[in-house]
């Protein structure tokens, strides 16, 4: 199969899904996972109508950002893995959304970074919503607290959530934990009524089905667009 018909067959997807849970289809967005994949891939996803994508390594992310801007191809690069604070200003500089936010330093470091010229970057806090000891994320009860500090950083654009359950083939396992989720994300758009809060980053792959009936506004794919790693 194709990039281009995977795409297709993953839209196609997304569309059954929000029928289904009554929603437009233009309710979700699709990012398209391209870590550890060549240009070439994601040039063939662009190509196929695809501008939306996820890196989770800083440097390797940061490469294909400079390749495709040196290419003169507009694209839109989220950062979606672990950040260490010694790799903040990379992900400051060049990225342009950041969902895997976590600590109110690494907000301060991502403020203080991005350059004056850029748009604010746009940032998920992420919640650790199987409370997971190997998983990154904040705990719910900790999210207010995070958004209100992001809230006085004038470089940063709280958008609102994200988060990655425990793997299970159990769809009211899946659809528990997406559910707390979208009680989070519309606890938080309360709470913070002046911020542009319209994201809820959540479902991959195996669980977009489950993640779109509860809410998600962007599921977030690599296997099934670019095959196996």
């Amino acid at each position: 199969m194709t990039i281009q018909q995977a795409l297709e067959t993953i839209h196609q997807k997304i569309q059954d899904a929000t029928q289904l849970a009554h929603r437009p289809e233009s309710a979700v967005t699709l990012l398209a996972v391209s870590k550890t994949k060549p240009n070439e891939a994601i040039l063939e996803a662009y190509h196929a109508g695809q501008k939306a994508f996820g890196e989770n390594y800083v440097q390797e992310g940061v490469d294909k950002i400079q390749y495709f801007e040196a290419q003169n191809i507009q694209l839109e690069w989220h950062f979606i893995g672990p950040l260490q604070s010694n790799k903040t200003r990379l992900v400051a500089e060049h990225f342009d959304w950041m969902q895997t936010l976590e600590r109110a330093k690494i907000a301060d470091r991502l403020n203080e970074q991005r350059p004056a010229n850029k748009a604010p970057l746009n940032v998920l806090i992420q919640i650790n919503i199987s409370d997971e000891a190997s998983k990154s994320g904040i705990q719910p009860s900790e999210m207010i607290e995070l958004a209100k500090h992001i809230e006085n950083l004038p470089h940063l654009r709280l958008r609102g959530l994200m988060a990655i359950p425990a793997p299970t083939d159990n769809i009211a396992e899946q659809e528990t934990a997406f559910s707390q989720m979208e009680q989070l994300f519309e606890q938080l758009k309360a709470a913070f009524p002046h911020q542009p809060i319209d994201t809820l980053s959540m479902g991959m792959t195996d669980d977009m089905q489950s993640a779109i009936k509860c809410g998600s506004t962007m599921v977030r794919i690599g296997t099934a667009i670019f095959g196996a790693r």
